[in-house]
């Protein structure tokens, strides 16, 4: 008896066994998604408006310049970015997630298997992307939320929070996609558990917000608004 079949019905299992795990994450996400959090908020008459977005890979939230007592220009200055002309809009998208997945992967047809394997696995180098934007126009890729003032703050803070860098100091800079966008050192372990779909959710929940236990895919925070 050769080696050969023994190998084969080995791969075969492995290979089930990966299908297996993969639809069961699947399945796990999409339950945890539909289970709400926060059940009983609801959003008030008059606020402040603020957008979450999705690449169809990342989501992103986006919150006025200046808002609430809250100034990002304190801490998002013009020359983190490529060109400090950006820094005119009004608004600004926020993002967390893996180092290498962000970097190389900003649109679906970027993902490889092995950058997915690596992020799934678990990295402690994350980052927060940021980049400038006027006022969205809601679509299907973009959905307003209006938070009471309160709210707001408290979504800020987490999002300070997941800035590695001291008030006043400034945060470990990578370059970003385009002249309008740069990317922070990040607090945080990003794996299949937390990811960065999983970490705007738990940012909305936080502000008390109504929306998915766990949301690790972008269809799992944008199916709520």
């Amino acid at each position: 008896m050769t080696i050969w079949p023994l190998l084969k019905r080995a791969m075969l299992r492995l290979a089930t066994a990966f299908v297996l795990l993969i639809a069961g994450y699947w399945a796990a996400g999409m339950i945890g998604g539909a289970i709400p959090a926060n059940a009983g908020w609801r959003p008030p008459a008059q606020g402040i408006t603020i957008y979450v977005e999705t690449n169809g890979v990342h989501t992103d939230l986006v919150l006025p310049k200046r808002a609430a007592g809250v100034d990002w220009t304190r801490l998002v200055k013009p020359a983190h970015f490529g060109d400090p002309r950006y820094a005119g809009f009004d608004h600004l998208a926020f993002g967390w997630g893996e180092r290498h997945f962000y970097l190389e992967t900003p649109t679906w047809a970027d993902v490889r298997p092995l950058t997915v394997l690596h992020a799934a696995i678990g990295s402690d180098e994350t980052l927060v992307h940021v980049e400038y934007l006027p006022a969205p126009r809601p679509s299907p890729v973009v959905r307003p939320i209006v938070l009471r003032a309160a709210e707001y703050r408290r979504l800020a803070a987490f999002i300070r929070a997941s800035i590695d860098a001291a008030p006043g100091e400034t945060p470990r800079i990578d370059r970003g996609y385009q002249d309008f966008d740069t990317f922070y050192g990040a607090k945080g372990r990003y794996d299949a558990l937390m990811t960065c779909n999983a970490w705007t959710g738990t940012a909305l929940r936080h502000a008390g917000v109504r929306v998915g236990a766990w949301t690790p895919f972008p269809a799992t925070v944008m199916g709520w608004f």
